[in-house]
C-alpha cells in the first residue's frame, strides 16, 4: 500500500488516480481496523467484571462523542469476561447506532445464567433478509446505510467474533422504535 500511495503521489492530478487513491485509502483503513482488533483481542484474559460500569463508560464515551443514548441496567450484573473486548464491542454498536440512528439505547438483564445486553436504535435498520450477511467481513449494507459513514465492513464482523471468543453471540433484530436492535448474550 506504501508503494502504491508513493507511486499515486508522483501522478497528475486526474480522476482516475484520485479514485485509485480513494481505493488505496479505504484498504488502508480495512487493514488497520482488522489489526486493530487482532492486536486487542490477542492475550486478554478473563477477570471479574461488573458489566453495569462497563456499559457506563461506553455509554461516556458516546455522550462525548455527541450521541444521544438512554442507559438502563438492572439487577448484579456481574460476569467473568474480556472487558476490554466487549467495551471495544459496545463502542462499535453504539457508534454504530449513532451514525445511523438520532438516538439509541444500551439496555442490559441478567437472564437466568446469561447476560443480555441490547443496544436499539432507531434508524433504518437492516432488513431481516441481511442481517446475517451483515455479520460479514467487509459487507455494506449500501442500500439501507449511510455511505458517507467511513465504516469498511468489519465493525459486526469484529463484535460477533469477540462475543463469541467468550462463549456467546450477537443477533440481529428490529427495536421497538422502528431501527436495529442487537442483542448480545453472555454467560454470566
Amino acid at each position: 500500500l506504501t508503494r502504491l500511495k508513493l507511486e499515486l503521489a508522483m501522478l497528475r492530478d486526474t480522476p482516475a488516480a484520485d479514485a485509485m487513491a480513494s481505493d488505496v485509502d479505504e484498504m488502508d483503513r480495512m487493514i488497520e481496523g482488522y489489526l486493530a482488533f487482532a492486536r486487542g483481542a490477542a492475550g486478554e484474559r478473563a477477570v471479574d467484571t461488573d458489566i453495569n460500569a462497563l456499559m457506563g463508560e461506553a455509554v461516556g464515551d458516546a455522550r462525548r462523542q455527541g450521541g444521544k443514548v438512554d442507559f438502563a441496567a438492572t439487577g448484579d450484573l456481574r460476569g467473568r469476561l474480556r472487558p476490554l473486548s466487549l467495551k471495544r464491542c459496545l463502542d462499535n454498536l453504539l457508534g454504530n447506532a449513532q451514525r445511523y440512528a438520532d438516538r439509541c439505547a444500551l439496555a442490559a438483564r441478567r437472564d437466568g445464567d446469561m447476560i443480555e445486553i441490547t443496544v436499539d436504535d432507531d434508524g433504518p435498520g437492516i432488513p431481516e433478509d441481511e442481517r446475517e450477511a451483515a455479520f460479514r467481513p467487509f459487507y455494506r449494507l449500501e442500500n439501507s446505510r449511510n455511505q458517507g459513514t467511513g465504516g469498511v465492513g468489519l465493525g459486526l464482523a469484529i463484535s460477533r467474533d469477540t462475543v463469541r471468543n467468550q462463549g456467546g453471540d450477537v443477533v440481529l433484530g428490529e427495536a421497538p422504535q422502528g431501527g436495529l436492535r442487537a442483542v448480545i448474550r453472555l454467560p454470566a
